[in-house]
C-alpha cells in the first residue's frame, strides 16, 4: 500500500494557532524543521492529515514553552523527541495499533532504503528479510535510516533534525547498516560507511 507523495508546502500554518507574537527564533525554527517533521511524520503515520495534525500539535507545544525549551541542552533534540512522542500519542488516540502502523512504514522505508543501498546489500531473492532487519533497528539508527534513505536528507542536516552532532549520524547509519548486514547474511564488506558528502 502506498500512501501517495508526502504532504507538499503546507507547512506555512503551524503556528497561526498561536494568538501571541512569536519569537523570532522560533519562526526561524519552524523554518528550518517543520519540512522534515511533516516528512517524518507522513512516513510513520502514511496520513496527510494525521501528519499534518501531529506537526501542528508539535508547534503548538513549542510556542507555549519555548522560553523553556531554548534553555535546554538542545532544542532541536527536545522538539525531535516531541515529534516522535506525538506521532505515537496520535495513533494510540485513533486506536491504530502502532506494530501494524510500523510495519507498514518499516515496509515502505524498507523498501526505499533498498533502492537507495541496492549497490551495497545487492539484490536480494525477497525484501521481507530487509523489512525484519530495518525494523530490529534501535530507535536512533532506525530513524537515521529513514532519514537519509527513505527522505533523502544528507548527514549534516540529519544530525541538525536530530539534534545530534553529524558524527553521531554518521555512527548510527554505520552501525544500522553492520546490523542489517549480519541480520541478512551479508559480508560486513557490504556495510561498509563508504557514502562521501
Amino acid at each position: 500500500m502506498n500512501p501517495g507523495p508526502p504532504p507538499r508546502d503546507d507547512h506555512g500554518d503551524h503556528l497561526a494557532e498561536v494568538q501571541y507574537t512569536l519569537p523570532t527564533a522560533l519562526e526561524a525554527f519552524h523554518d528550518l524543521y517543520v519540512k522534515a517533521y511533516l516528512n517524518y511524520a507522513y512516513t510513520m503515520l502514511g496520513e496527510k492529515e494525521a501528519a499534518l495534525a501531529v506537526v501542528r500539535r508539535c508547534f503548538s507545544h513549542l510556542a507555549l514553552n519555548w522560553a523553556q525549551v531554548i534553555r535546554g541542552e538542545s532544542p532541536e533534540a527536545y522538539a525531535w523527541a516531541l515529534l516522535k512522542a506525538r506521532v505515537e500519542t496520535h495513533l494510540r488516540l485513533a486506536g491504530r495499533s502502532s506494530r501494524m502502523v510500523e510495519a507498514a512504514a518499516f515496509q515502505r522505508t524498507a523498501r526505499a532504503a533498498l533502492e537507495s543501498v541496492r549497490c551495497q546489500f545487492e539484490v536480494m531473492e525477497t525484501s521481507l528479510g530487509l523489512y525484519t532487519a530495518i525494523a530490529s533497528l534501535p530507535e536512533r539508527q532506525y530513524d537515521v535510516i529513514v532519514l537519509l534513505h527513505v527522505l533523502g536528507y544528507p548527514s549534516d542536516r540529519v544530525a541538525r533534525i536530530m539534534g545530534v552532532k553529524r558524527d553521531t549520524v554518521r555512527s548510527h547509519r554505520r552501525l544500522a547498516r553492520r546490523r542489517i548486514a549480519k541480520k541478512l547474511g551479508l559480508p560486513q564488506s557490504m556495510a561498509a560507511d563508504d557514502e562521501k558528502e
